[in-house]
């Protein structure tokens, strides 16, 4: 009789604790903590470049795309530094280079719903500098990872080269 009132007493004290972490857990969301760091790899496509000497646009004498690497620190919710480097392979007939590579440090700023701007200085091996404002937006998030295209517009200036203002497209993963 006694073994029995043990193992009910028992039972009841497994399914309540069970019972109360199963709802206590559920309720709850995680807490982001921070500094909170992310990396991130992409493909950046030059759209097009506006400058006194015309309009170029990328894909007709030849194929340039960069390859960003990059780590984020948030510091918090809102805001953030982020470190870029960005190789750029220049295509033509006549064969492919790296052309240039992009040092390419900034602030971020979280816009909400999946927005966040980037203000960029920029540092090329080509001797051009300036600033990228870029526009980020998270198409897919998941557990470990989220994809996110941009919409960056680099401002160029400098290596005897008239000043220029371009668009491109980017897509990547951040983990």
């Amino acid at each position: 009789m006694q073994t029995t009132i043990y193992k009910t007493r028992f039972t009841i004290l497994v399914v309540s604790s069970l019972l109360i972490s199963l709802t206590g857990y559920s309720q709850q969301t995680p807490v982001q903590t921070y500094p909170k760091i992310a990396g991130y790899v992409g493909i950046v496509h030059p759209i097009v470049t506006f400058s006194k000497d015309g309009t170029h646009t990328n894909f007709k004498d030849s194929y340039t795309v960069g390859m960003p690497i990059g780590i984020n620190i948030w510091k918090n919710a809102k805001i953030g530094f982020s470190s870029e480097i960005v190789p750029f392979v220049k295509a033509t007939s006549a064969g492919s280079k790296v052309n240039h590579v992009l040092f390419h440090p900034g602030v971020l700023i979280a816009l909400g719903n999946g927005f966040t701007f980037a203000g960029r200085a920029a540092f090329e091996t080509s001797g051009r500098y300036g600033l990228t404002p870029v526009l980020n937006k998270v198409v897919k998030k998941n557990k470990g990872s989220n994809y996110f295209i941009a919409l960056p517009l680099p401002v160029r200036f400098g290596n005897d080269l008239p000043s220029s203002f371009g668009i491109g497209f980017q897509f990547g993963i951040a983990f």
